[in-house]
Formats: structure tokens, sequence, C-alpha cells
């Protein structure tokens, strides 16, 4: 079996050829942000965390470790683990850049679900 291949990277960054499938995983579109000025193939608003996570963690270096705990613990969710599921599925099919809005992408939920999604083919 092939290693699963997940990049992270901002919305905002120019799409590159090793890039594949590029999915954004927030629950809102960033403010100034056009967008027909970004290449995207799709939006898994369902993936971001909840509003008191997030607000809770506020990207917060020190915090990310629990952070990427409690966020897990939500994607256990029914709708969140269906949207998983499909993420894996376009993992399996080649490329995967997950997108999001953080200035920190490292430090992300983004970073979160790479994580999660690598491990599982390596």
């Amino acid at each position: 079996m092939q290693p699963t291949v997940v990049r992270v990277a901002r919305l905002t960054d120019p799409a590159g050829p090793a890039d594949g499938v590029r999915v954004l995983v927030e629950r809102l579109w960033p403010r100034g942000t056009a967008r027909t000025a970004v290449v995207l193939d799709g939006w898994y608003r369902t993936l971001a965390p909840s509003d008191e996570l997030r607000t809770w963690y506020g990207h917060d270096p020190d915090r990310f470790a629990e952070f990427a705990r409690r966020y897990r613990a939500e994607l256990r969710e029914p709708d969140r683990r269906a949207a998983l599921d499909r993420l894996r599925e376009l993992a399996g099919n080649g490329p995967l850049t997950l997108l999001t809005a953080s200035g920190s992408p490292p430090i992300s939920q983004a970073a979160v679900l790479a994580e999660i999604l690598t491990a599982e083919t390596s």
C-alpha cells in the first residue's frame, strides 16, 4: 500500500501540481478572501472544531496538544465521522491538501486531520 500524502496549507497559498485535491476545513469562509481568488475542490465545514473549542484554543501554541485531544474527541460525532470518512476516500485516491485560514497551519485543525489521515496508512 502506498502511503497517503496529506499536506496542510493556508487557503491563500498558491495551488501547486503536488497539491492533488484541495479542501477547506473551516466552518466559515475567511474574511477578506475572495472565493474566486482560490483554487478549491471542496469545503468540509462539518470538520471544523466547535465554536467553543475554537474560542478556547485561540491558536495558542501552548494549548495545541490539549486542543488536538479535544478536537479528536469531537471528530467521533457521527456527522464529523462521515465527513472524515469522505476525506479518507479522497486521500486514498491521491494527494490531498487540507486548507486552513489559520496563520499557523502546523497548529491548526488541518494539521490534526492530516496527522489522523497519514497515521492510518503508515
